[in-house]
């Protein structure tokens, strides 16, 4: 995976509207088999060529789960990062991503409450131009006050 900026933690106490980190990965057959292991989500148009050329996709294609995991990667490890508590995330899948994409992700601070250490950030992942994953992701974020 390729991104941005060191993996860690920034605090509440330290972060801006408008600050943004991100990640590319290309999304590969054996990610896709290794997510289908773990969600037991082992639906053809992920797994089987023949089925999948048969679809309205004309191929196989990827978890759309596994492209929202990337927004996970980036907020876990990198914006708020380490200690950060997942709320809630909105998501549209708007495109498919197939084995060989490679994905761009990112997060951007939308909205911050101090008070309640929440963070708000618009989440997008893209192959090349096309949006295929748009969000807003909510977030308790570390303090150094308190973790």
């Amino acid at each position: 995976m390729l991104d941005n900026m060191p993996r860690g933690t920034i605090c509440i106490e330290d972060i801006e509207i408008g600050m943004s980190r991100h990640l590319r990965k290309t999304v590969t057959d054996r990610d896709i088999e290794l997510f289908a292991e773990v969600s037991t989500d082992r639906n053809p148009v992920h797994l089987d060529d023949a089925y999948a050329q048969d679809t309205i996709f004309e191929g196989r294609i990827a978890h759309g789960m596994l492209t929202a995991g990337l927004i996970s990667a980036v907020i876990g490890e990198q914006l708020p990062g380490h200690g950060t508590v997942y709320l809630g995330q909105s998501l549209k899948f708007m495109a498919p991503v197939r084995p060989g994409d490679t994905v761009y992700a990112e997060v951007k601070v939308t909205a911050i409450d101090h008070a309640k250490r929440r963070v708000t950030l618009e989440t997008h992942c893209a192959v090349g131009n096309t949006v295929v994953l748009k969000g807003e992701a909510l977030v308790l974020a570390p303090s150094r006050k308190f973790d």
